[in-house]
């Protein structure tokens, strides 16, 4: 046989298969649907197990390989696909298909925007970076920033979450429980920490270095090496600064930024102070409701799972058969509990895509409480 008739007995059998692909999948669909009805998860591991090892000895040695490739995204598909039977109608679907309708091209210039301190915060230098022209309202503390938000005081607020070097902000992510907000956008400030003092002080006067506690647990390796140094927390290294300037202590410092250097007449006593050259602090824009711009492409959502074996486990399988880039796992014990705890995701995934969407009603569906926080665009 030639070339043409071999090239025609595949196309006969691909009809063949397309046939019974459309079949197969119509059977998914029973199978949602009785999943649906009887409160099961769409992933049966172990059937797909008993599916692949059938059908993996039936082909023999030479495609056993294959057929476990084939399987594997045939498996995929069909998931993804109940996931989607599954979540059609859903509140959450309802949700996101109603943010997806009014999809923004980019976000305004112009904003009345929340942040936690004052001038010359960090959280102002990421402001600015979102927000070309942004009219800040300061805030005392982090829960303020989210109060302001959701009682509609300010469109718009800005919060650090994560650093490189100190890890997460904590406190944010356990404010997260409280109130009601949605990520709209997320940006990675560099940060670089300088110790400042009044004028005419030196370094080694210094007594008493005040700053927040991230940005002290930013700076350990100089602590290290003062170590008869006092270290004392304050809510922002911008309203540390501006207690140093009143103080008029000579054995008082700060860690802040160089911004306050000038906004506060401080002299600079160490140019960088920071454990790495290379610290970052990720800080995410907040909105009350759901909003969504052109180029989103990370969706983070918070949920807690049944204090059961494997519950967890069930959730990141079913992230991965997605293929999808899980970028950050959180967790954090739920007050009054028998240690159970909230689990916070960040994956790259748009909402545009129709099997993202399907990932999350899934998702929903593994959880005990789940809450989309957003799906957005991070700028670096």
């Amino acid at each position: 046989m030639g070339l043409e008739g071999i090239r025609e007995t595949i196309d006969q059998i691909d009809d063949q298969l397309i046939e019974l692909f459309a079949k197969r999948m119509n059977a998914v669909r029973g199978v949602a649907q009785y999943k649906r009805q009887n409160h099961l998860p769409i992933l049966d591991s172990g059937r797909e197990r008993e599916i692949v090892n059938r059908l993996s000895e039936k082909a023999g040695p030479e495609l056993e390989r294959y057929v476990k490739a084939l399987y594997r995204t045939l498996f995929d598909l069909s998931r993804g696909y109940q996931a989607g039977v599954l979540g059609a109608g859903s509140p959450l679907s309802v949700a996101i298909a109603d943010a997806l309708m009014s999809r923004r091209s980019e976000m305004p210039n112009r904003a009345l925007v929340a942040c936690q301190g004052t001038e010359g915060a960090y959280s102002q230098k990421a402001c600015d970076r979102m927000f070309a022209f942004a009219s800040i309202l300061y805030m005392n503390s982090f829960d303020d920033v989210f109060a302001a938000v959701e009682k509609g005081m300010c469109p718009y607020g800005v919060l650090p979450i994560e650093n490189s070097s100190a890890g997460s902000v904590t406190q944010v992510y356990d404010l997260m429980e409280r109130h009601r907000f949605h990520i709209v956008r997320a940006v990675r400030e560099r940060i670089e920490h300088k110790l400042l003092a009044i004028p005419g002080a030196r370094l080694e006067d210094i007594r008493e270095v005040v700053s927040h506690e991230q940005a002290l647990r930013q700076c350990s390796a100089f602590f290290h090496e003062h170590p008869k140094i006092k270290q004392t927390e304050f809510a922002n290294t911008a309203k540390a600064a501006e207690f140093v300037a009143q103080s008029g202590r000579k054995d008082l410092a700060v860690i802040a930024s160089g911004d306050c250097r000038d906004l506060y007449e401080l002299t600079i006593l160490s140019d960088s102070v920071s454990n790495s050259e290379n610290n970052f602090t990720r800080f995410i824009c907040i909105a009350k409701d759901m909003e969504i711009y052109d180029g989103a492409n990370k969706i983070s959502l918070m949920l807690s799972t049944a204090h059961s074996p494997g519950a967890l486990g069930r959730v990141i399988a079913q992230i991965s058969a997605a293929g999808v880039n899980l970028t950050k796992l959180e967790s954090r014990p739920i007050p009054g509990s028998d240690f159970n705890f909230r689990f916070f995701f960040d994956m790259e995934a748009s909402l545009a895509n129709p099997e993202a969407r399907a990932l999350l009603c899934e998702l929903e569906r593994l959880s005990d409480q789940f809450t989309l926080l957003g799906n957005y665009e991070e700028m670096r």
